[in-house]
């Protein structure tokens, strides 16, 4: 019996899986996550907005439409009710309006636009990156998400990590969390919570334990993931006389791939233009934007094409 037991205590130990290594998931995980990051620009959304502060809370929904390299969020629903016939017309005249705005640009104005938003961008995708680098992490185990089986890493400060602004400097004073996708090696859950006051501005400000943030991602198409859920609350101080509490909750649904030409124009053929010679001058018509030729003068009013 004795001889048996060793037998199969050997190939016991021949045919164990080693544990995954913690920094291996990371690498091919935040990979993962940079091309979802790339792809985002390229998809259309409802994002709900549960806001707050001071004792005030706010509930609004919009559909995020991506036109001409920016966002643009319309207003569909608040406190929980769809617009009325009357608003929300006035919303979608907004919409025309900002289309409209957006294709009188100069390229200066489209250029400051875009890098505004790309700014903001990379503010959200440095805290997440930078949040890897900030922290130590091991495997805590696997739990089972949604239906999906997850890698489980719990992180703790990284005592050689320097921050790379000053957003990311909470991240010294941060826990971390991760639920990585087994099957797909994507971030299925992320949380951080402050867990030590950290200082902001020559030790004037301090955010304090108790801030924290949760993300929730969820597959979109094919191997892309995008968010479904976001929360933040902040808690700081202020000289330590006044108090900021605020907790900011999002919810994103409803992707579609935007089309490649924006919205279309509803237009009405100049009389010297070329580029249409099987439309009468004075004619409407409804086409994307980027078969749009310059030397098509565009009159009229613009909206969104359905």
């Amino acid at each position: 019996m004795s001889q048996v037991c060793i037998s199969a205590l050997v190939l016991l130990a021949l045919y164990t899986v080693p544990p995954p290594d913690a920094g291996e998931i990371v690498r091919k995980s935040v990979a993962n996550t940079q091309m979802d990051w790339n792809a985002a620009p390229e998809y259309n959304f409802t994002e709900r907005d549960v806001v707050v502060a001071n004792r005030a809370r706010s509930v609004k929904t919009y559909r995020v439409i991506m036109i001409d390299g920016s966002p643009y969020n319309k207003l569909i629903a608040a406190n929980g009710t769809p617009l009325g016939t009357a608003q929300a017309a006035a919303q979608e005249s907004k919409l025309q309006q900002e289309v409209a705005r957006r294709q009188h640009e100069t390229p200066s104005q489209r250029q400051r636009r875009i890098a505004e938003y790309q700014r903001e961008r990379r503010q959200d995708n440095d805290l997440l990156r930078e949040m890897i680098k900030a922290m130590n992490f091991r495997v805590a185990g696997e739990e089972v998400v949604d239906g999906r089986r997850c890698f489980v890493l719990e992180g703790d400060p990284n005592p050689e990590y320097r921050p790379i602004s000053r957003d990311t400097r909470v991240l010294r004073g941060m826990r971390g969390k991760l639920w990585i996708d087994e099957q797909q090696y994507q971030w299925v859950k992320v949380e951080a919570e402050v867990f030590r006051p950290v200082a902001f501005g020559l030790f004037i400000a301090h955010v304090e334990p108790g801030t924290r943030f949760t993300l929730d991602q969820r597959p979109v198409q094919g191997g892309l993931w995008l968010p479904s859920h976001f929360s933040m609350q902040v808690r700081a101080k202020v000289l330590q006389l006044w108090s900021h509490n605020s907790n900011d909750d999002e919810t994103y649904s409803a992707y579609s791939r935007r089309s490649r030409g924006g919205p279309a124009l509803t237009a009405r053929i100049s009389p010297d233009c070329s580029a249409h010679p099987n439309l009468r001058p004075g004619q409407r018509f409804a086409m994307p934007r980027s078969d749009i030729t310059g030397d098509c003068p565009l009159y009229a009013r613009v909206r969104k094409w359905k």
